[in-house]
């Protein structure tokens, strides 16, 4: 009895390794997460954040994000259902919306929002170059960008690691999509220290 338990946890844990390299994919889009979050209010101190006769604290720029990817989860799974009953007879069709494939749309969206922040800073210094302040609401494409990504990303790997992982290692490995998140926003903050220094 003493080597069938050491044989599955031994099975066991070459099962968790195979759910590293996915975990250690997702650590730079999470650093990238953090990046936006942060230097967008530093580019929205500096942009017109006038609506109408309002304006828009800078601080509460990072909620857009969120609000986007929260919103973007029932229209997702709508979608999804939507899309499934109509193809269930083709059950290649449906592999598209596995985890992994949602993981990797997140990721290639996340460069695409990083993109988009390249785009929107090159232009607002050009804007600021000729004494023209660009609105805030150029953010929103990056914003936009980053809340599918998010959840596409966040949402694939909770069930990827989650329906991958053995039985007894379930909690423990959706937490890695937790410490991704963490190591992505502590890689960051060394990234702004350095450029600081």
């Amino acid at each position: 009895m003493g080597e069938s338990v050491a044989s599955t946890e031994v099975e066991e844990t070459k099962t968790f390794i195979g759910l590293l390299p996915i975990f250690a994919s997702t650590i730079m889009m999470n650093c990238c997460l953090a990046q936006l979050m942060t230097f967008s209010v530093q580019q929205g101190n500096i942009m017109n954040r006038s609506l109408n006769s309002f304006k828009i604290p800078t601080q509460s720029l990072s909620v857009f994000p969120l609000s986007i990817m929260l919103t973007s989860i029932p229209i997702y799974e709508y979608f999804v259902r939507m899309f499934r009953s109509k193809n269930n007879h083709h059950p290649g069709i449906l592999n598209m919306f596995q985890p992994l494939r949602r993981i990797g749309l997140g990721l290639a969206l996340a460069s695409g929002s990083m993109a988009a922040a390249a785009v929107v800073e090159a232009k607002r210094r050009e804007a600021a170059n000729d004494d023209v302040v660009l609105s805030v609401f150029w953010l929103g494409w990056q914003y936009l960008l980053l809340g599918v990504s998010d959840m596409l990303t966040l949402g694939g790997m909770l069930e990827f690691f989650y329906s991958e992982a053995p039985d007894t290692m379930r909690s423990m490995s959706t937490a890695l999509s937790w410490c991704s998140t963490a190591m992505g926003y502590f890689i960051s903050s060394v990234l702004v220290t350095i450029s600081n220094s």
